[in-house]
């Protein structure tokens, strides 16, 4: 058993409680801790953001101070042998639109910017990216729908200037600055050349979105995930997962293949799987890829518990992965208590005109809903949309694709340098920064103020970290002990709060 470390720590932030601005504002493009040491050697440390912008994951430091908890009704307890799901990490995705907006950038801009997101060092430490296998409704050049073999026959497959101009080059200057960075990959639509009208008649169907896949092309559909994956590794990135199809029961956007929960299982079982354990490829394969509510088909509720249920699909199948533009995320209850022997993803949210009613409240609702909520409820990663947009929502592609997304960082399409942090941003980044990758949620109990929720973890080197979040209207005050020693935390209204000692 690890031994258990005991600290005292009080940080007084009463002068920082300042009444919440009603209008949006931009937050400014500043770095963790900026202006503050954020390297120098104390055994506490504490980023704070607020919903009324005064506080932007600002670092506070710390040497911890002896003595007894004087509160312990108003204490929460860290403990570290009750112990839960392992995190792979935090992140965002990669499109083919984010690395195109990136390499607009001045190098320098985008290399502190870079640094401030991926760093473990010395920034939030992002640890998790998606990228598209092809195309998706975010593609570097706009209203461009590609797969990487839009010539009949799989001898044609060959990455794109997507993926050769953008993607990857974004991707590489991402792992020197985070060599441990995970990298998910996710098709929107597999060739059209592989599509049909229906998988009984095989009638072929010519079109980006909607269309089923020809059973007569699984084996060629498997070779272009090895061969993507391949190309990949040929590069030096190596792709950690795949999910099978994004959103795989939409028959909409501007890219999409629609793939009921008994086709993937089919597809996985018969050609998927088996293809990846013949090249020796270690990519965990993720099955659904969805909404909570299974975009209300009764027939295909619990999609994945489906396809668990045989066997020989199920053996080659980490586990599941879900977005939340419908439904709860108490799904993922439903699930885990099912199988609980395969892992949990979330792996999409994004924001836009239609959600995005200011900073703050955008803040408070994806911590809650995106981040807490998911990995309360065993999800292994929290990976969030478009790392970064321009000011236009773009570049986005044609009918079907979003033209009102934000990014995680939007960037203005005149200078390609100011920049806009939205809550995205942050709430990703008091995640990465206080579980690390190989972390394990732990438990907690005792006191919660009302209002406030709390999710702790045990990183790899023996170090804790905690999140918490006060929806609150005042600021609270909480104790923290993790056995012996404590410290004490002034939660600023409406605000996320990570800890790390």
């Amino acid at each position: 058993m690890k031994p258990m470390f005991f600290y005292s720590i009080t940080i007084s932030l009463g002068l920082l409680l300042a009444a919440c601005d009603p209008k949006p504002v931009t937050p400014p493009d500043n770095k963790p801790g900026e202006g503050q040491d954020t390297n120098s050697v104390a055994q506490v440390a504490t980023f704070i953001t607020t919903a009324d912008n005064t506080m932007h994951f600002s670092s506070v430091k710390k040497n911890f101070s002896e003595g007894l908890n004087m509160q312990p009704e108003q204490t929460l307890t860290i403990n570290p042998n009750q112990r839960y799901q392992t995190f792979d990490g935090f992140g965002a995705a990669i499109t083919g639109a984010s690395s195109y907006n990136l390499l607009r950038m001045p190098a320098e801009r985008r290399t502190k910017l870079l640094k401030e997101t991926f760093s473990v060092k010395d920034g939030m430490g992002y640890s998790y990216v998606r990228v598209p296998i092809g195309g998706s409704d975010f593609n570097a050049r706009s209203n461009y729908d590609y797969t990487c073999c839009d010539t009949k026959g799989i001898e044609n497959f060959a990455l794109t200037s997507d993926e050769v101009d953008y993607i990857i080059p974004v991707l590489k200057e991402i792992l020197a600055i985070n060599p441990d960075l995970k990298v998910m990959g996710t098709p929107w639509s597999c060739p059209r050349w592989m599509k049909v009208a229906d998988v009984h008649k095989k009638t072929p169907y010519d079109g980006w979105v909607g269309g089923y896949l020809n059973p007569d092309y699984y084996q060629d559909y498997a070779t272009y995930f090895v061969k993507w994956i391949q190309a990949f590794e040929a590069e030096g990135i190596h792709i950690t997962s795949v999910t099978v199809e994004n959103e795989p029961l939409n028959w909409g956007n501007s890219m999409s293949l629609y793939m009921p929960w008994d086709q993937e299982r089919d597809f996985v079982k018969l050609a998927l799987g088996p293809a990846f354990k013949k090249a020796g490829l270690d990519t965990k394969i993720i099955c659904f890829d969805h909404n909570y509510n299974y975009d209300n088909k009764q027939d295909q509720q619990q999609y994945p518990l489906k396809i668990y249920a045989d066997a020989e699909a199920s053996q080659y199948i980490d586990g599941a992965a879900y977005h939340s533009y419908g439904g709860s995320p108490t799904e993922l209850d439903v699930i885990h208590k099912a199988a609980p022997d395969k892992n949990l993803y979330f792996t999409e949210q994004s924001i836009g005109t239609w959600n995005y009613q200011s900073f703050g409240q955008s803040l408070m609702s994806e911590m809650k809903n995106t981040c807490i909520a998911t990995v309360m409820r065993w999800c292994k990663a929290v990976i969030v949309w478009n790392f970064m947009l321009d000011d236009q929502g773009g570049p986005h592609g044609g009918p079907g694709a979003c033209a009102t997304c934000y990014g995680a960082v939007d960037v203005s399409s005149k200078d390609y340098t100011t920049l806009t942090k939205r809550s995205h941003f942050f709430v990703i980044g008091h995640l990465s920064k206080a579980f690390k990758t190989g972390s394990t949620r732990i438990g907690t109990s005792g006191y919660l103020p009302t209002n406030v929720s709390a999710v702790a973890a045990e990183n790899p080197d023996g170090s804790f970290g905690l999140v918490l979040l006060n929806e609150g209207s005042n600021g609270v005050n909480l104790t923290i002990d993790d056995g012996n020693r404590h410290f004490t935390l002034t939660l600023p209204a409406q605000s996320i709060t990570s800890c790390v000692w």
